[in-house]
């Protein structure tokens, strides 16, 4: 079934015979092992899209309905469309949990010890509530506004809990992120190509044939061959619209591209004797030494978690204008100081992107350490913070705490934490623009600027014409 505005089922069958295989217990990490038992031949008829492959059975009067993916790219002879949706498969992969474990939780005989497998197998299913979802089902970002004596909690998880949904269904990838942005550009007659971050990381001119590329939602985990793509792209003259948020880690490509790896920790990864470039951690970390900005402008070490727990949960949910003259903001009717996407739309929520800013005459300007480009504009902003603050002394459970942050830099970093770091763990969302070479980049550096899309706000809306209609005119 092609999903999008208006789902279409391209194939259908139905008494298939079904045969069970041996999982092994380690199939988060090497995969399922399974022998192909089935195979569906690809029509020339179908579009090009995101096609979910939805297989149920009957047992014992139950029926069980699972789901999978596939890509349909058009073909390398037909002219392509203006834009390329480019899915955030490296960080579904992170959060995938299908199997027991993913990059942050699942291995060590203790449950409440959130022991990460460095590895994370692509042959297996993907985790229930990432590819389809109900509507109502909560998402990462609290669109409430708690009154006094507040308690934090996380429905996104206690939903998953009582649905039978993985933990991280709205964490990553298409259902919550994706799947909202296509739905609303199909409504308005954008045409899309499909590529998955793969594409990316093994064909570094795969963008070229394209005026726009697009990437949505929860975008945190790249490689250095999926990097130098996108970089070279807009060098090259090629247009970047970056819809999502939280840019922050390295990761790489093992077992012919089976198998993505992350440890995190550089003392953890066995290439950091060898190769201290690939090393699966923070893009900031100065044992990599390729800031997150010089390819998006923004970083997840500047921003972070807004409406999420603790975290900010009685801010505004949206971002403040600072630069209203900017072309972004053309036919919004915006002004200095005006605020859009607030909650409960909440486009600044969850986790965000910024850099380290100052001031000067009420608009705020990059300092540049964090390697932020020097034709960076920031044109509108939220606060944010590192991670949630603990005042109930473990009492009450967090999503994120801040102490994992902070233990986190100590192992980027060791003795030399950079200044910015020092003191308050608090950040800024943004939003921004820059150019490099002969492209440009549009950044809005937060994970839910689809709730703006998929809500109708207006002024997100307008944004989002504004900056696919330039980069692709």
């Amino acid at each position: 079934m092609r999903d999008g505005l208006d789902a279409e089922t391209v194939w259908s069958r139905t008494g298939l015979p079904g045969k069970s295989y041996e999982t092994p217990v380690d199939s988060y990490a090497v995969g399922c092992k399974w022998p192909v038992a089935l195979s569906i031949p690809v029509d020339e008829q179908w579009r090009p899209g995101f096609y979910l492959l939805i297989m149920s059975f009957e047992h014992e009067g139950r029926i069980y309905e699972r789901e999978h993916f596939a890509v349909i790219k058009r073909a390398p002879e037909a002219d392509p469309a203006p834009t390329a949706l480019v899915l955030t498969t490296s960080t579904m992969l992170a959060y995938n949990d299908w199997g027991g474990a993913n990059h942050y939780r699942g291995l060590g005989d203790d449950p409440w010890e959130d022991v990460p497998s460095p590895l994370s197998a692509i042959q297996r299913p993907v985790a229930r509530g990432m590819l389809r979802q109900p509507e109502d089902a909560p998402r990462s970002s609290n669109p409430s506004t708690p009154g006094p004596g507040y308690i934090p909690r996380h429905p996104a998880y206690e939903y998953a809990h009582v649905h039978g949904f993985s933990r991280h269904y709205a964490d990553a990838f298409w259902a919550t992120y994706e799947r909202h942005f296509v739905r609303w550009a199909e409504q308005h007659g954008y045409e899309l190509d499909y590529l998955t971050q793969h594409d990316l990381h093994e064909d570094q001119a795969v963008l070229d044939r394209y005026a726009c590329a697009v990437v949505v939602g929860h975008d945190e985990y790249w490689t250095g061959e999926m990097r130098d793509t996108a970089e070279g792209y807009v060098e090259r003259g090629g247009h970047l619209a970056r819809f999502g948020g939280n840019f922050l880690w390295q990761v790489r490509l093992e077992d012919n591209g089976n198998t993505q790896a992350c440890y995190r920790t550089p003392q953890e990864d066995p290439l950091t004797p060898t190769e201290p470039s690939r090393v699966t951690t923070a893009w900031d970390s100065p044992v990599v030494g390729r800031p997150a900005a010089t390819t998006f402008g923004l970083t997840g070490l500047g921003g972070c978690y807004n409406r999420y727990g603790t975290a900010a949960p009685r801010s505004s949910g949206g971002f403040t204008v600072y630069r209203p003259r900017h072309w972004a903001f053309t036919d919004t009717d915006l002004n200095y100081g005006d605020i859009f996407g607030a909650a409960p739309i909440n486009v600044a929520a969850f986790e965000l992107d910024g850099v380290d800013f100052t001031f000067r005459k009420g608009m705020p300007e990059p300092t540049g350490v964090d390697g932020a480009p020097e034709s960076l504009e920031i044109i509108a902003m939220t606060p944010a913070t590192l991670g949630e603050e603990d005042k109930w002394d473990g009492a009450v459970p967090l999503g994120a705490p801040v102490g994992e942050f902070l233990d986190a830099l100590d192992a980027i970093y060791g003795d030399d934490l950079p200044e910015r770091f020092k003191g308050e763990c608090y950040g800024s969302g943004m939003v921004a623009t820059f150019t490099k070479g002969a492209g440009e980049v549009f950044t809005a550096g937060s994970t839910e600027w689809v709730n703006g899309l998929r809500l109708s706000d207006p002024f997100t809306e307008q944004i989002t014409h504004n900056v696919l209609r330039r980069f692709t005119s």
